[in-house]
């Protein structure tokens, strides 16, 4: 369960906000993740300032601190995964999904994310994680249960399994350190870990083979309060999930900049896909599996979405 009133006091790095006459002001939460790093594109490439919005962009460690702010009001929109907003609402705190971050479509994305171990690791095949313990940035998140999936699909028994809350650039060092027996990573860190470690397994198609996993959430009082803002977040998000899709070019120099990994590296790794469509059909499968693996009852996609 989310920590509210603590976590909702984290801040983190922020970028230079988007700056423009007559604006209306918005507190954007991101992680350091090529899948949220639309939100960077959008403040550069002046999308943001061209629909009248002054955007702050907070960087922080992971997706429940995010959306506890959210809730808390520290942050107006948040990103975070289908997994987590799922496991969020089935204990009845109030958040609504607005519009997509990423796709996950195999095989399109399969090599953005995966698990990793050491090169002189026993771990080879599903079963082999009985016992162990897997990095992964929060709990109850689409990092866990997409390892979960994979090992139960595999032959493996994801209950004997042990998870542990490390920040993606963390990871690798707490691998090498012998803290953990595996991470979970996403890019643009995937690709640089797999240059010194064994990739065991790539992706989510456990999960299923397209869904939405990663996404943007804003307290439902809010968004009442603040309708136009919402609406002009949703047309700016998706000009720049379009622009990110057909610019890896431009957007891994971007990338670079804010991840601080070389730009030859984003070049070289596979690239996530931007949402360009939310559906309740294409949420829906982050929802069972999130459900399968943090105990709640699955329920209707259309109940994370704002009414109409």
């Amino acid at each position: 369960m989310l920590a509210i009133a603590s976590a909702a006091a984290a801040t983190g790095a922020l970028t230079r906000p988007a700056r423009a006459q007559a604006t209306q002001t918005l507190r954007l939460g991101i992680l350091s993740t090529e899948s949220a790093a639309a939100a960077h594109y959008a403040n550069d490439l002046g999308f943001f300032t061209k629909a009248g919005l002054d955007v702050t962009i907070t960087v922080m460690g992971n997706t429940p601190s995010i959306v506890a702010a959210v809730v808390a009001g520290a942050l107006d929109i948040g990103y975070t995964t289908i997994d987590s907003v799922a496991s969020i609402h089935s204990h009845g705190i109030p958040l609504a999904v607005i519009a997509p971050a990423t796709d996950y479509i195999d095989p399109i994305t399969l090599n953005t994310a995966g698990v990793l171990v050491r090169p002189d690791s026993p771990i080879r095949t599903a079963k082999d994680f009985k016992g162990k313990t897997i990095a992964s940035p929060a709990l109850h998140s689409l990092g866990t249960t997409g390892a979960s999936a994979w090992i139960d699909a595999n032959g493996g028994d994801s209950s004997t399994v042990s998870y542990v809350e490390i920040p993606f650039p963390a990871q690798p060092a707490a691998l090498a350190t012998g803290r953990v027996d595996a991470i979970f990573e996403v890019e643009p860190f995937y690709s640089a870990a797999a240059k010194t470690n064994r990739i065991v397994f790539a992706g989510y198609s456990a999960i299923s083979k397209r869904f939405i996993a990663n996404l943007w959430v804003v307290a439902p009082d809010w968004a009442k309060a603040h309708p136009d803002i919402v609406k002009k977040f949703v047309a700016v998000n998706h000009e720049a999930n379009v622009w990110a899709n057909k610019n890896h070019d431009q957007s891994a120099v971007m990338l670079a900049k804010y991840s601080n990994i070389p730009v030859e590296t984003i070049n070289a790794m596979a690239r996530g896909h931007y949402g360009e469509e939310m559906t309740p059909a294409i949420l829906q499968p982050g929802i069972d599996a999130s459900a399968k693996y943090n105990g709640f009852k699955a329920f209707p996609a259309s109940e994370l979405l704002l009414p109409r």
